[in-house]
């Protein structure tokens, strides 16, 4: 690396004010300090970049060592399940095998709850609504006007 002292920079301070001139030297003195601080940020970007991938290296070794142990224990786990499972259907006969795997599945079967999807459900139950007189069915534009009509006087 470069050793600049304070020696080498008063003189190449006082070159550039021979050579360069008194009336330029502090705009060249301003563009080499934003160049300096340009190439100083773009190396320290690059260095952030090296250090990420070397991270994200890191964490992919760490990542397929998680997932082989996790198929170790699948395997092994399907392995304890399968012999359970043999000696299980030795234990029963023939006769008894058939009947005794048609069990129900563990998870009920998904049955939809045919909702009235166009009633409008609010916050509050329909007691509460039908006790206070909340209104809970929407009226068409000519029922609202038979409705609250003013009744003639005989």
């Amino acid at each position: 690396m470069i050793d600049l002292g304070i020696s080498k920079m008063a003189l190449i301070g006082a070159v550039a004010l021979i050579v360069i001139g008194p009336e330029k030297l502090p705009r060249v003195a301003r563009t080499v300090g934003t160049l300096l601080g340009k190439a100083q940020r773009y190396v320290n970007e690059v260095k952030a970049e090296v250090n990420r991938s070397m991270e994200l290296d890191e964490l992919r070794k760490m990542k397929d060592t998680v997932e082989s142990a996790a198929r170790d224990v699948e395997s092994s786990i399907h392995g304890a399940a399968s012999e359970i499972e043999r000696d299980f259907s030795s234990a029963l006969g023939d006769s008894e095998r058939t009947s005794a795997l048609d069990l129900p599945p563990a998870v009920p079967e998904y049955k939809h709850p045919h909702k009235k999807w166009r009633i409008k459900q609010g916050a509050m139950p329909n007691w509460y609504k039908a006790r206070n007189g909340i209104r809970t069915r929407a009226l068409s534009g000519a029922a609202r006007v038979a409705r609250y009509r003013p009744k003639k006087y005989n």
